[in-house]
């Protein structure tokens, strides 16, 4: 019998994060291929680029709840 998207949502839903990344990785690689290097390297460096920045004040995070709601505003919800 093979489960439904619904089914398989809700299971997922009882498992860990790290495996459900895990699943995410796989379905995206199986269906489109593995990651280009060179892309993968540069998002990668983006990352710790800003990752430092937070952490030598160069800038400040924003809350969460204030970018949402700054959506919310421009979405007019």
């Amino acid at each position: 019998m093979s489960l439904t998207l619904d089914q398989i949502v809700e299971e997922a839903q009882q498992w860990p994060d790290d495996v459900v990344a895990e699943l995410v990785d796989r379905l995206m690689l199986a269906k489109h291929g593995g990651l280009d290097p060179a892309l993968d390297a540069a998002w990668r460096g983006e990352a710790h680029r800003r990752l430092a920045e937070l952490e030598n004040g160069t800038v400040q995070g924003v809350p969460l709840e204030d970018t949402l709601a700054k959506a919310r505003a421009i979405l007019g919800r």
